[in-house]
């Protein structure tokens, strides 16, 4: 089942993305599978742009912490934030903060980036997935992913209020991720 994911997203990435790739198929330690209300979401991890980032992902993802966190700031035609376990937007993990790892890539729609506060080298747990492009974050956050298939199954989580800062009242949750090399 795993080869025959991996090759699915392989698939749809390259159909969908009009650019060419020098891999053709992900890694399956860099791939993560996240399971939605409205379908399966897999993930490509981008370790040459944000290791450290990318290790805490995956760490977080094999100790099932992210199974049942909820989608607590989405905002249409902008972003879908999780990751916090107190569902508030002000928890994360028992681990460090992480330093930043900026890079070149582009928050366009489908790219994953690391949630902080004000301080540049204050992301923990919380990450977002990249709706529609927005240029202003490029350089600001640390991009670490990219979405390869079921990103309508991103588009379908439940939005917030734009005047609450997109807040989610009874919110949709990742209702488990997992490291594609750890699926049988």
């Amino acid at each position: 089942m795993r080869r025959l994911l991996t090759a699915a997203a392989a698939a749809i990435f390259l159909l969908g993305s009009g650019a060419p790739r020098a891999e053709a198929e992900p890694d399956p330690e860099n791939v993560l599978v996240m399971e939605l209300a409205h379908g399966t979401v897999e993930i490509e991890m981008l370790p040459e742009l944000a290791p450290q980032h990318v290790e805490r992902i995956r760490t977080l993802t094999r100790d099932g912490f992210y199974d049942g966190i909820v989608f607590h700031r989405v905002i249409d035609g902008f972003m879908a934030q999780t990751g916090d376990p107190t569902g508030t937007g002000m928890g994360g993990s028992d681990l460090p903060d992480l330093e930043a790892e900026f890079s070149r890539r582009h928050f366009q729609r489908g790219i994953l980036g690391m949630a902080r506060a004000q301080d540049p080298d204050s992301a923990n747990s919380q990450f977002f997935i990249m709706l529609a492009s927005a240029p202003n974050l490029n350089g600001q956050y640390t991009a670490w992913g990219q979405v390869l298939s079921g990103m309508e199954a991103v588009d379908a989580i439940k939005k917030g209020d734009r005047a609450n800062n997109g807040m989610v009242d009874e919110p949709d949750r990742i209702e488990r991720m997992r490291v594609l090399a750890d699926i049988d």
